[in-house]
C-alpha cells in the first residue's frame, strides 16, 4: 500500500490561508491548520517550530508574491486597465463578508505591530506599489490613460482607494464589496482616461 502524499509547504500555507479566512488570530490553532492541510499538528511543529513560525512562513511567502501575481494578471489581460480592474476584483475577495474582512483586519493588527511580521508586510506593499505603477505606466503607453497622467500620483491614489474601499463597504454595506471597490477605482481612474 503506497504511503499518503506528504503535504508540501505550499499546501500547508494554502491551508493556513483558508483557516485564516474562517477565524481570527485567537482561534487559529496548529490543530485546526493541520486538519485543513491533512497532516498532524506534530508535523507542523517539526516543520515550522510553532504557530508563530508557521505564520511567519506564510508572511514570507506573501512578501515575495506580488511580481508573480501581477505577471499572471498581465498574462490574462491584454489591457493594462483590465488587469488593474481584475486586481481590484481580487482585492474585494478579502471582504466576501464583513466577518471575513474583520478577520483580515485582526491579522493586519499583528502585521502592523510585530516587527517581524511588518517586515514582510512592508516588502509586499512596496512590491505591489511598484507593480501597480507599472500597470498604470503601461496604460498610459497603451493610450488607455491620458499622456499627461501623473503616474506616481495615480499609483498612490489607486493603492489607497483599493484599501480604503473595503473599509467603506464594510461600514456602509451598500451592494457587494466587489461593486464598491470597482466603483471607487473607476472614480479615481475616470479623470485620467484617454
Amino acid at each position: 500500500m503506497p504511503r499518503p502524499r506528504k503535504a508540501t509547504d505550499a499546501d500547508v500555507i494554502a491551508a493556513t490561508q483558508r483557516v485564516m479566512q474562517q477565524v481570527g488570530p485567537a482561534q487559529v490553532t496548529l490543530g485546526r491548520i493541520a486538519a485543513e492541510a491533512g497532516v498532524t499538528a506534530g508535523a507542523l511543529v517539526q516543520r515550522f517550530g510553532s504557530k508563530r513560525g508557521l505564520m511567519l512562513a506564510l508572511m514570507a511567502d506573501f512578501a515575495g508574491s506580488a511580481p508573480a501575481y501581477f505577471a499572471r494578471l498581465r498574462a490574462d489581460h491584454q489591457s493594462p486597465l483590465d488587469a488593474l480592474r481584475a486586481h481590484a476584483d481580487n482585492q474585494a475577495q478579502m471582504a466576501d463578508s464583513p466577518a471575513t474582512l474583520a478577520h483580515h483586519l485582526a491579522y493586519l493588527q499583528i502585521d502592523l505591530t510585530d516587527p517581524d511580521f511588518h517586515a514582510h508586510l512592508g516588502a509586499h506593499a512596496r512590491d505591489a506599489r511598484d507593480e501597480l505603477r507599472r500597470l498604470i505606466a503601461d496604460a498610459v503607453a497603451a493610450g488607455e490613460l491620458a499622456p499627461r497622467t501623473d503616474v506616481d500620483g495615480l499609483t498612490r491614489a489607486v493603492q489607497s482607494v483599493l484599501t480604503g474601499a473595503l473599509f467603506v463597504w464594510a461600514t456602509l454595506r451598500e451592494g457587494t464589496a466587489a461593486e464598491s471597490v470597482r466603483a471607487d477605482l473607476d472614480a479615481v481612474l475616470a479623470p485620467h482616461l484617454a
